[in-house]
């Protein structure tokens, strides 16, 4: 036990002695902390690595431990949550929130991934639309929608979708990764089927009719030149 002096008064700061140290069955990269025999608390086993058996333990220290336990299991699964796939600080915050972390602790994790170059949302978003159109191409009407709906700001999406290419290309890269899926139609089913699709992506009419009369033109660039040559006389 030791004993302190604070403002002329004295006070017993308790101490307790470490009695095991055991290995959590269920996760062993945490440690089981026993104070006078009793169970105390529970660390992850890097926090614990200079604890020994016999040691004394006080409660400031103890608590200290708790505190950077609990930051760290935050960190861990905060980690754990952004290795599947790029996450928006939204989509992170929402994810530790959903685990009752404290609101707090939520906000010091977002920081210590944005200070360790883990969590970026303009990185986010190039990525998002990057992935989307060597995939999935789709208007930037629609991929600003998807990106709000990440929780990205409205200036980092202006920002992201003016380095990106026109709605007039993107239109035309989702027609051609969707053709395949309409040859045997004739010309009215065609432009129906394939002007329904890239509406559906978002593209308006201004985009869409030049790209599906090219698609078309290069599905069926025999009947097109007979066309042509119909129209000059030959």
């Amino acid at each position: 036990m030791a004993v302190k002096v604070a403002y002329g008064c004295a006070f017993l700061m308790m101490e307790r002695i470490i009695t095991a140290i055991e290995p959590q069955r269920k996760n062993p990269e945490r440690v089981n902390i026993y104070l006078d025999w009793d169970f105390a608390f529970g660390v992850k086993g890097i926090l614990a690595a200079w604890l020994n058996v016999g040691q004394s333990l006080s409660e400031k220290k103890m608590n200290e431990l708790i505190l950077a336990d609990g930051h760290e299991s935050a960190y861990q699964k905060a980690l754990h949550f952004i290795s599947y796939r790029s996450r928006s600080i939204a989509e992170v915050r929402k994810n530790l929130a959903g685990r009752e972390i404290p609101e707090d602790l939520v906000e010091e994790t977002i920081l210590r991934l944005q200070e360790n170059l883990l969590l970026d949302d303009l990185k986010f978003a190039r990525d998002w639309v990057a992935n989307r159109t060597d995939l999935r191409p789709r208007s930037h009407l629609a991929l600003r929608m998807e990106l709000r709906q990440k929780g990205i700001a409205d200036e980092v999406i202006q920002q992201v979708l003016a380095e990106n290419v026109d709605d007039d290309v993107l239109a035309f890269l989702a027609a051609e990764k969707y053709k395949h899926r309409l040859e045997g139609l004739d010309r009215l089913d065609f432009r129906k089927k394939l002007s329904s699709y890239l509406s559906r992506k978002g593209f308006n009419f201004t985009s869409i009719n030049p790209v599906v009369t090219a698609v078309w033109s290069e599905l069926h660039p025999a009947a097109n030149a007979g066309s042509i040559n119909h129209r000059e006389g030959y």
